[in-house]
């Protein structure tokens, strides 16, 4: 597919099969509340985008954030030790999205932030992408994840008149290092990776759960999960299951927390019976912004999955100490 929006200024909706080239966006034809066409610099101006990239192992975890808000840009990245439960952080605001780089393109495009020291990079190839980090002297990171092979795309309805795109993996292998401050931290064989590229007309608030993983079960099989309940959910959702590459599509996803006492057990189940998890956090990285007409309570916990996956033929897959993600979050936007 070249092209998400069609001749008639339509996104093509539901689970696509095949890639797409070039999110066309300037092509939709936005429209207020009141069915009024919007103007060329309102369709440009009302589309967000973001890739968020994570890798996971039994002992560290890191994720990485850019995001294009064409008022203002933000970048964050941290990375967690289960092992000493130090965490380091950094996020970093762009106003009207200075030296910040996302082209519209799912499979190929290039995604770039920078400011004062510290640079984001992130670049696609055939079935991979790489990740690489510099903050000073304090962080830097080259990291591949690799086998990107069968992804879920998405597109939603959003609102009345809009909708959301989004390009998902997990379950990657990965190669690479970090190093932090002195300590370095190697990928082996047990280490995974995720992939999120998601764009699009976004309802003007929004909240959401979101959860994944990505580890190697007992057995030696790669797993990886995507779920979210709040977001993605007009007819379609954008929960899948990885195993060993192929992507198993899931229901509607049910999140059980106390967003009172984050730090208490998560419990997330899917409607079709194929996942019943157990998640304990370890740490979080967390934030709140309200500035103009932006606002955000972003929480993401980083902890330890337990439970099954069943995937399509109903065969279980024990999940025992795999290392993954919760997210809380508001948006304005």
């Amino acid at each position: 597919m070249n092209k998400l929006i069609d001749e008639q200024g339509r996104p093509y909706l539901g689970v696509l099969p095949e890639p797409v080239d070039t999110i066309n966006y300037l092509d939709y034809d936005l429209r207020t509340v009141m069915d009024r066409p919007r103007s060329g610099l309102a369709r440009r101006w009302r589309f967000n985008q973001f890739q968020f990239i994570s890798v996971m192992g039994p002992d560290w975890l890191l994720g990485v954030a850019i995001v294009d808000l064409k008022l203002v840009s933000n970048a964050f990245f941290y990375l967690f030790d289960f092992r000493s439960g130090d965490l380091y952080e950094r996020s970093m605001l762009q106003p009207l999205a200075r030296k910040t780089r996302m082209e519209p393109r799912p499979e190929a495009g290039v995604s770039r932030f920078a400011r004062g020291g510290t640079e984001i990079l992130i670049e696609p190839s055939a079935h991979a992408r790489r990740l690489r980090i510099r903050d000073g002297h304090r962080v830097t990171a080259d990291l591949t994840l690799l086998r990107d092979d069968d992804p879920l795309r998405v597109t939603c309805q959003a609102g009345y008149n809009g909708w959301v795109f989004t390009r998902k993996s997990a379950g990657l292998p990965v190669t690479g290092a970090v190093s932090w401050e002195g300590r370095e931290y190697h990928c082996d064989d047990r280490f995974r990776g995720t992939i999120d590229w998601s764009c699009g007309y976004m309802r003007r608030e929004t909240a959401w759960n979101w959860a994944c993983l990505a580890g190697q079960s007992a057995d030696g099989r790669s797993v990886g999960l995507n779920l979210a309940a709040g977001v993605n959910e007009t007819g379609v959702t954008e929960n899948a299951l990885w195993i060993d590459g192929r992507c198993h599509k899931l229901d509607m996803a049910r999140f059980e927390f106390d967003r009172q006492a984050p730090e208490s057990p998560w419990r997330v189940t899917t409607s079709d019976g194929r996942v019943d998890l157990r998640f304990v956090p370890s740490g979080v990285r967390q934030e709140r912004m309200d500035i103009l007409l932006l606002a955000s309570n972003f929480r993401q916990y980083a902890g330890t999955f337990e439970g099954l996956v069943r995937d399509e033929a109903g065969r279980e897959i024990s999940v025992d100490g795999l290392r993954g993600l919760m997210e809380d979050h508001f948006a304005r936007w």
